[in-house]
Formats: C-alpha cells, sequence, structure tokens
C-alpha cells in the first residue's frame, strides 16, 4: 500500500495557479474583515505609515467589493475585477498600483502558509513613465517665501516658518507636522526627524528658516499650552498635513504666485536646488532621506531640464535662426 504522506508521485502546484489553493484546506474561509486587519498589522509592524496603510486599505477594499473569500480568490477573478475598474473609467497607473498592492496582499498569506501561490502573480506589471516632480525656479521660491501676503499675525509667522523649515530642510509633510519642539536646535542649527520606517535623521536649519524660527517660537508659546507640537493651530493642537496644504495654497495664491504650490513642491525645489548647486547626489539623499539612490536620481533630471532651460534661452545657436548664412 503506498504512503499517503509519499508526495514523491505528486507534481507541486504550478508558480501561478487559476485558483489559489487555501491551506489548510480544513480551516474555514477567512472573511475580508479579519484578512484586512492582519495585513494592516503586518504593515503596522513593518513601520509602514498610515497614509501607506490607507492606500493599501482602500485597493484592497475594491478588491472585497467583488464578493467572495479573500483566500478562494483566482488569477481569473483578479484580471475580471480589473476589467471592471478599468471599464469604470480608472486610469491606468491607479490600476497598477492596485495590481501592486493585490501582489502584496496575496503573497502575506503565501508567507503565512494560507496559500500555496499567490493569484495575482500573473497580473501584468506595466511600467508607468516616470513624471518629473513639480519644482519652483530659485527666484520664484525665494519670492514666494519672502512674501508676507497675509499679514504678520501669529499664524502667518508661523506659516512662514513651516514654509521656510521645508524649503531649507527638503523634509516631507508628516515629517514637518511630526516635528515637536524637542525635536529643534536652534544653537546647533539641526532638527532631528522621523522619516519613513521610523528612521531618524538629522537636518541642518538655514539661516532664513533659523530667523524665521526664532519668530515664531515666542508666539507658539502663548498658543501651544501643553502641546508638544512645534507648529500649532490658534486653538493650540497640532497641525495636519492637509491644514498645511490649505496653507500654503492659500499664501501662494494671495502672493500672486501663478501655480498652485503644494508642500512636496518645497521638497522638490530643495532637491532641484541643492543638486544644481553642488553635484552632490549621495548627500541629496541622505538629506532627503532616501533609501536608495534610485529615489534621487529623477532630480538629476530635474537639473539636467534647468540647464536645457538656460541653453535654449541663451545661447546665440539654440534657436533655428537665420544667421547669416552661416
Amino acid at each position: 500500500m503506498p504512503d499517503p504522506f509519499d508526495s514523491s508521485d505528486h507534481p507541486p502546484p504550478p508558480a501561478a495557479p487559476d485558483r489559489a489553493e487555501t491551506v489548510p484546506p480544513n480551516e474555514p474561509p477567512l472573511d475580508w474583515g479579519t484578512a484586512l486587519a492582519r495585513f494592516d498589522a503586518m504593515l503596522a509592524q513593518a513601520g509602514k505609515s498610515l497614509h501607506t496603510r490607507d492606500a493599501y486599505r482602500r485597493d484592497l477594499a475594491q478588491l472585497a467589493e467583488a464578493g467572495g473569500a479573500p483566500l478562494e480568490l483566482s488569477s481569473t477573478d483578479l484580471v475580471a475585477r480589473q476589467m471592471a475598474l478599468k471599464a469604470a473609467g480608472l486610469a491606468e497607473k491607479s490600476l497598477a498600483r492596485k495590481r501592486s498592492a493585490w501582489r502584496r496582499f496575496f503573497q502575506f498569506w503565501v508567507d503565512e502558509g494560507l496559500l500555496s501561490a499567490n493569484p495575482a502573480a500573473t497580473l501584468p506589471r506595466r511600467r508607468q513613465p516616470k513624471r518629473l516632480p513639480k519644482s519652483l525656479s530659485v527666484d520664484d521660491a525665494c519670492a514666494l517665501l519672502d512674501a508676507r501676503p497675509v499679514g504678520d499675525d501669529a499664524l502667518a509667522v508661523r506659516d512662514r516658518a513651516m514654509f521656510e523649515m521645508l524649503y531649507s530642510c527638503g523634509m516631507r509633510l508628516s515629517e514637518l507636522v511630526g516635528l515637536d519642539l524637542a525635536d529643534l536646535d536652534l544653537v546647533e542649527a539641526e532638527v532631528r526627524v522621523l522619516g519613513k520606517s521610523h528612521k531618524e535623521r538629522l537636518l541642518p536649519v538655514g539661516r532664513v528658516a533659523r530667523e524665521a524660527l526664532l519668530e515664531w517660537l515666542p508666539l507658539r508659546g502663548t498658543l501651544a499650552g501643553d502641546t508638544a507640537a512645534l507648529f500649532v493651530s490658534r486653538r493650540g493642537a497640532r497641525l495636519t498635513g492637509r491644514q498645511v496644504q490649505k496653507r500654503l495654497a492659500q499664501w501662494a495664491l494671495a502672493a500672486g504666485h501663478p501655480r498652485h504650490v503644494h508642500p512636496h513642491m518645497l521638497r522638490h525645489s530643495f532637491a532641484s536646488h541643492l543638486l544644481q548647486s553642488s553635484g552632490d547626489l549621495r548627500a541629496v539623499q541622505e538629506l532627503l532621506g532616501h533609501t536608495s539612490v534610485a529615489a534621487t536620481q529623477i532630480y538629476t533630471s530635474l537639473d539636467y531640464q534647468h540647464l536645457a532651460n538656460v541653453y535654449d534661452t541663451t545661447h546665440p545657436r539654440a534657436h533655428d535662426e537665420t544667421n547669416g548664412g552661416d
């Protein structure tokens, strides 16, 4: 009698089956609520930000709307759901992000031993063309920050300090609103920020940003109370990222800036201008908090774009013009 536990005569499962096999088969199907909660707990333990976790939650919620137990979905089911989203008008870039989230979700259950293979593994991986991040010119950035379009009250002083910090330090919006007063050392002219995956880094604070902070700190003392946050609202609460976005947009509009300005644009401007001046890609990578230099290399494209613009506007032979028969 053959050994029932001998698997030598049974071929291994295919790398990308149409129907994901649940392991072990005798357990009741996992419902979406439990599956999403466990997956989110893993992301939190891995140090993913709340913003990243929310994005995963939204992408997986759209998959859950198709119905069926999460660990019983097949690659055919996923393709059908993708086609439905595309028919509803979802852009390819958004679809690519969802496919990535689905792959990560099902791979988690493979790693947990509850799936034998990832049903999302066969979904296409289309490379999206990289868009250059929007940044300001040096003159536009300085003109924007030098303006005082919303008066000299406490909130205007606070706003200028915040915007100077974004441009001076190149920090992310989440890092800015997460700053505590204790993170700032104006004697050493540096600030400690908590970046992605809870990684800390020290950033230098430029002279103009330091002056703006020295103007803000006495006013903060009248508003903050027991709040640890460096930047607070009129009621003394820590600012949210959305509040900072709105204040910067209003500031730029009142200053007569022709473009919509958002906080990340100041980070992009910081990186682009620093790279133009120094050419030190590694230093810019460290200041931005990028784990890979590949993420920083996009600013070399911005640097080239700047040089190309200078060439086009200044070189005598940059334009197709009549040059006396030359």
